[in-house]
């Protein structure tokens, strides 16, 4: 009975260790992809977000909503053009909350409040690199 007590707290800590280490690499990935199209840097839009990305999201208008679909390399450009005009740019002090709803070995469900609404992403780790291929988003009242 003791030993499996051991067995089972010592496998116990080792995951939590291992949840340890991904919550901090999916929180990065994450933050990546939030301060590129904050400030324009291709960096770590690169570093966050796969090659297959997947993009849908709706912003508001006057008369209802407008769809955006956005894949990899749009997502680089829209980058570059916010660093080419600091007009785009985030806010001064804008809002960067991530929470992590969801956490498997190869998987990972996020959700980001940012100035422009909230995102939904949904992460894959490859190589032991957490990277978001598919993002759903909406624009919130302000």
């Amino acid at each position: 009975m003791k030993k499996s007590i051991l067995t089972f707290l010592l496998l116990f800590c080792f995951y939590m260790y291992s949840y340890g280490q991904d919550k901090t690499k999916i929180e990065r990935a994450a933050l990546d992809y939030i301060e590129g199209f904050y400030v324009g840097d291709t960096t770590k839009i690169k570093r966050s977000i796969h090659k297959d990305l997947s993009k849908i999201g709706y912003g508001r208008r006057s008369k209802g909503y407008k769809e955006h679909i956005m894949t990899y390399e749009k997502a680089l450009n829209f980058s570059r053009d916010v660093a080419k005009n600091p007009q785009y740019a985030a806010p001064k002090g804008a809002v960067k909350k991530i929470e992590i709803l969801d956490a498997q070995d190869k998987i990972a469900c996020v959700k980001l409040t940012v100035y422009w609404g909230i995102d939904y992403l949904l992460m894959v780790k490859h190589d032991d690199k957490w990277m978001i291929t598919k993002v759903v988003w909406q624009a919130v009242e302000k």
